[in-house]
């Protein structure tokens, strides 16, 4: 082998080396932003069930004050039938007070601001707590399309090295392009995209 070859393999070989030292860096970052979307898709998940355990407790809350109210308003109705048999003045006003103590208390359950647990406040809860369980359902489908491009873009980038094919490595930068602008999505416009 001659000097002149010798020096040529020298030049590739550096060459290869400052190649691979690149896509490294490139597989690097894309594992940066691989962590930063799992992290993200992990809290949007979990805030998703989180809200959807909120929504549902609530509405069974809904439903339990729904059933109380219409026991009590049966009850005040059945009494309301029940005064106009033969009873005395006292009886009559004992029933009727007990008639309106039982439609206060229905009134109370209907809605009730100060504590917000009437079936009107309840209800407004519950599908607060939906929209929010939505929103963070949104974000996490994002997170998980931006996981999966990082994911085949550190493949691609690894397959560089290994192949030299620099294709592969342009494919997986558009690829960490992509997996960042689902990310941005994501955070700031969940839902812009319907993803299921």
């Amino acid at each position: 082998m001659s000097a002149h070859e010798s020096m040529e393999q020298a030049d590739q070989a550096k060459e290869a080396s400052h190649e691979n030292r690149n896509i490294a860096l490139l597989i690097a970052i894309i594992a940066l932003c691989l962590a930063l979307s799992e992290t993200l898709g992990k809290g949007a998940q979990t805030e998703s069930i989180s809200k959807n355990v909120e929504a549902s407790n609530l509405w069974a809350f809904f439903q339990a004050k729904s059933i109380r109210r219409t026991t009590v308003q049966t009850a005040a109705e059945q009494a309301k039938l029940g005064l106009g048999s033969g009873a005395d003045d006292a009886t009559k006003a004992a029933v009727q007070k007990q008639i309106d103590d039982w439609q206060k208390t229905a009134a109370r359950y209907r809605s009730e601001p100060e504590t917000k647990e009437g079936s009107e406040q309840l209800s407004e809860r519950a599908k607060q707590a939906e929209e929010e369980r939505d929103l963070a359902e949104a974000k996490y489908h994002h997170y998980e399309l931006a996981s999966a491009a990082f994911q085949i873009g550190i493949v691609l980038a690894s397959a560089t090295i290994i192949t030299g094919i620099m294709a592969l490595a342009w494919v997986s930068g558009l690829l960490t392009l992509a997996g960042v602008a689902m990310t941005a999505l994501g955070i700031f416009v969940p839902h812009l995209l319907h993803l299921p």
